[in-house]
């Protein structure tokens, strides 16, 4: 619908004001978009905030730009992660970690 409609369909007789709710109706489905992305947006960062806390050495890491390496070490007090890819070991924040692509394998000593 193009604005020349909702003036169609929000018309008033001449000489009268327009009323309090017309402009209301406009404005609801903006607030409800609004409210919904927030409440998404919410349940997204607590996603990655589980994902973070799960990180541990042998995992395969994708980070934010795009390197996939292996993870060296993770320092939970500085929130640093290190990961080695190909030749290069990295030292990387914790919250440039997009997703672990591959769970490591602990080796038990028994």
């Amino acid at each position: 619908m193009d604005l020349n409609t909702w003036h169609l369909l929000l018309a008033q007789a001449p000489g009268q004001q327009p009323q309090g709710w017309t402009s209301m109706v406009m404005f609801i489905p903006i607030i409800l978009m609004v409210v919904f992305m927030m409440f998404s947006q919410n349940k997204k960062s607590k996603q990655h905030a589980k994902l973070l806390s799960t990180i541990k050495p042998g995992d395969k890491v994708l980070t934010t730009s795009g390197i996939i390496g292996t993870v060296v070490s993770v320092r939970e007090k500085e929130k640093i992660v290190t990961i080695r890819s190909a030749d290069a070991k990295l030292e990387l924040t914790l919250s440039s970690v997009a997703d672990i692509t591959e769970r490591g394998t602990q080796k038990s000593d028994s």
